[in-house]
């Protein structure tokens, strides 16, 4: 059964499940969601947690040893199992299948996961969580979605704002969910339910956001001339390297010319997308800038991104930034034929 953050807290006061699933990298959903389900345990008579971390070397018979044991001073019990790189191996994935297959007694298992590649997903251990466990996944926020999960959030704390004042929050905001919830709190603290004024939440919220080479990349596939200044200004305002931002564009670059390059000679662009390793949400993203780009720009794109690796690294003449600004925001700007 799969269950949205959102929903976790009307699931969790009909009584905690046998087994959980977390599965994501957003920091926030994955704190909340953490701390709903342990405070849950105590207030249903958990009386014991324990925690364990699956780091090289993990001995996966533990998890047998601990449903086998009878705790001396409590009757139900949290088991948390970390895995952070998302590989159990085929040890642990024969342990996540008995899991999922045999719960253990008296106990609550959650298992947390990052983000997992497709191959990870297509697994027997993973499709056996799946059918039996409450699957949670932690997506991240899209910038599109995050004024209405601003909105949400103050609605939560009994504060609404105008869809303006939603996209400047936004704006402030993006890539960084932990400090937006903290700017939150914060208008939560300094004023009173009801309306927020423009005003007062620009004097009360600071520039939090926090940005990304691959959110750079996005940008320049989606034609976001703005959020592509925006991500620019802050890579820079963050102090990035020039050099860190170029492995990333040339990795949304190279495949987009492959996929260009399939398209043009009639093959299937959906086959060069799964050949390409593009899977979800972002073959529509990829879609919508080969309808921009053509295969001359792309094949100048890559020959102009390897000149300013050259500057980036010293061995040209040159600003590598304001280089790289301007092939962004060409890419960007650049409108669907």
């Amino acid at each position: 059964m799969q269950l949205a953050p959102a929903q976790l807290a009307a699931h969790l006061k009909q009584g905690l499940q046998a087994l959980y699933v977390l599965v994501g990298d957003e920091p926030l959903a994955n704190r909340e969601c953490l701390d709903a389900i342990r405070q849950a345990a105590r207030l249903q008579g958990f009386d014991e947690r324990n925690s364990l971390l699956v780091e090289r070397a993990f001995n996966w018979q533990q998890i047998a040893s601990y449903g086998a044991s009878i705790s001396l001073f409590a009757s139900r019990r949290l088991l948390e199992i970390n895995v952070p790189n998302g590989k159990p191996g085929v040890e642990g994935g024969k342990a996540l299948q008995a899991l999922a297959s045999q719960p253990l007694s008296d106990t609550t298992v959650l298992i947390i996961l990052p983000k997992l590649e497709r191959e990870a997903k297509s697994s027997a251990w993973f499709s056996a969580l799946e059918k039996q466990a409450i699957l949670i996944n932690l997506e991240e926020v899209l910038p599109s979605q995050l004024p209405k999960w601003i909105g949400a959030r103050l609605a939560q704390q009994g504060q609404q704002a105008s869809a303006a004042t939603l996209e400047f929050l936004a704006h402030q905001v993006e890539g960084n969910l932990l400090a937006a919830n903290q700017e939150l709190q914060k208008l939560a603290l300094l004023h009173p339910a009801g309306e927020l004024s423009d005003d007062a939440v620009r004097q009360v919220v600071l520039n939090v956001s926090r940005y990304d080479a691959f959110q750079l990349g996005e940008a320049v596939l989606a034609g976001d001339s703005a959020r592509t200044v925006r991500i620019l200004q802050g890579l820079q305002d963050e102090g990035e390297n020039a050099v860190a931002v170029m492995s990333p564009l040339m990795w949304v670059l190279r495949p987009l010319l492959r996929i260009k390059q399939a398209e043009l000679r009639g093959e299937n662009v959906m086959q060069a997308m799964t050949s390409a390793r593009i899977y979800g949400d972002r073959q529509a993203l990829v879609k919508r800038a080969l309808s921009r780009l053509s295969l001359r720009q792309l094949e100048a794109a890559l020959q102009k991104l390897a000149a300013i690796d050259k500057t980036a690294k010293g061995v040209m003449q040159g600003d590598a930034w304001l280089e790289i600004s301007r092939l962004c925001f060409g890419l960007a700007g650049v409108r669907a034929r």
